[in-house]
């Protein structure tokens, strides 16, 4: 399990996001988001983890350093972050990313 959620988040392009669910559905384990957490927390820290929120696009607080962590390293990249006070957020409907299963890159 741990080897196709790695995979699927090294896909993840910048200014997309996926979300824990999302992956878990993707690998064939609906029921698994927190597992899929467990990967994130202790799996390859040269992934793009921070592309990754909870399903109403919330900020990750057990990601290292915590939300505000997470806020940095999405702003970096261009995101727009929502919310403030250490309750961050991004639109996830306008960010979502579902990877072609074929082949390629897709969009929503």
């Amino acid at each position: 399990m741990k080897e196709k959620v790695e995979l699927l988040v090294g896909q993840i392009p910048k200014r997309r996001v996926m979300t824990y669910g999302q992956i878990a559905a993707l690998i064939g384990n609906p029921r698994a988001a927190r597992i899929v957490g467990g990967v994130a927390h202790y799996g390859n820290k040269k992934l793009p983890w921070h592309r990754v929120v909870n399903k109403k696009g919330g900020l990750a607080s057990g990601y290292p350093g915590g939300r505000r962590a997470q806020k940095e390293y999405l702003e970096f990249e261009g995101y727009k972050i929502l919310g403030k006070d250490g309750d961050y957020w991004v639109d996830v409907d306008k960010l979502i990313w579902w990877p072609d299963l074929v082949g390629g890159e897709s969009g929503k």
